[in-house]
């Protein structure tokens, strides 16, 4: 986007009708959410008579505000915590990736009217390594972490045809519980298990953190990292999915390695993206959506 269109855009804001179409995230919380920020500015550069807003929806209450989607026409749901599960049991139907992972992050309204659950997550990390380079077919990785980021990212992986994944969680039951998403590829170690960690950084050519070791620069884990920076080497391509901050001590330590790094941002706008394809038949300006995200970041 340039700057002329930047500042007309600003002097001419989009005019909410009767007829503009609506779409929401849900979630608790959602008062400091990316979500609209990034959204509109890609409707906007899709030039769609479309707006963007966030609703704060409790826990227990997915069904409640399903039933209002159906009611108020929105045209497309964005899901967050604590709602992805209990959305995925609750919509007409699901995508292969949202049942594989019995979790939803986007609800699409078909033209028969049903509500269609998709994962966009894991998908929005391969587009955001493919825009900078990175191709996962054929590759090893390391994911650090086994929660619900981490099992998109496995998913995903796996129907990209990624060659091996090790999963190192605290938890090595845990990891074990998510190799299903990714048969006779995968194996688990535990996070605390130097030996193997090691091991496995040396065997590997994409590093990706799905931990929340460094998010937020005013918490007291943001100068941490889930993984010694001994560990990391040139021929790495290190991902953290934390974005606040966007650059966290192990991104700067893989920079000062000499690894390629790729900062959590860029996952969150291409499934961002990759949302508004589902709704709309097209793909926005994932660039103007990126410099808005930062933007609103700093």
């Amino acid at each position: 986007m340039t700057h002329d269109l930047q500042a007309a855009m600003a002097s001419t804001p989009h005019r909410i009708t009767a007829s503009t179409s609506v779409a929401a995230v849900i979630g608790d919380p959602v008062k400091h959410s990316l979500s609209p920020v990034i959204h509109n500015v890609g409707f906007q550069s899709l030039g769609i008579d479309w707006v963007y807003v966030a609703f704060e929806v409790k826990a227990g209450q997915a069904r409640a505000a399903l039933d209002a989607m159906r009611t108020f026409g929105l045209r497309g749901l964005s899901v967050t915590m604590p709602h992805k599960s209990d959305v995925a049991h609750l919509v007409d139907t699901v995508s292969i990736a949202a049942q594989a992972l019995q979790s939803v992050n986007t609800v699409e309204v078909a033209p028969n009217g049903l509500l269609v659950g998709h994962s966009t997550d894991g998908d929005g990390l391969v587009a955001s390594l493919s825009a900078q380079g990175v191709d996962v077919t054929g590759k090893s990785l390391l994911i650090l972490g086994a929660g619900g980021a981490a099992r998109s990212v496995i998913d995903a992986m796996y129907r990209h045809r990624c060659h091996n994944i090790v999963i190192a969680n605290r938890s090595l039951a845990s990891a074990q519980s998510a190799e299903v998403l990714a048969p006779e590829i995968s194996r688990s170690i535990a996070l605390n298990d130097s030996a193997a960690l090691r091991a496995a950084a040396s065997s590997v050519d994409v590093v990706i953190n799905a931990t929340s070791i460094g998010m937020n620069k005013d918490s007291i884990h943001s100068s941490e990292s889930p993984l010694s920076a001994d560990l990391i080497t040139p021929r790495h391509t290190v991902v953290d999915l934390v974005y606040h901050p966007i650059q966290t001590e192990l991104l700067r330590n893989a920079h000062d390695r000499g690894a390629q790094t790729i900062d959590g941002l860029g996952m969150l706008v291409h499934q961002a993206a990759l949302q508004q394809q589902i709704w709309t038949g097209f793909m926005p300006n994932v660039s103007d959506m990126y410099r808005a995200a930062l933007q609103a970041l700093s």
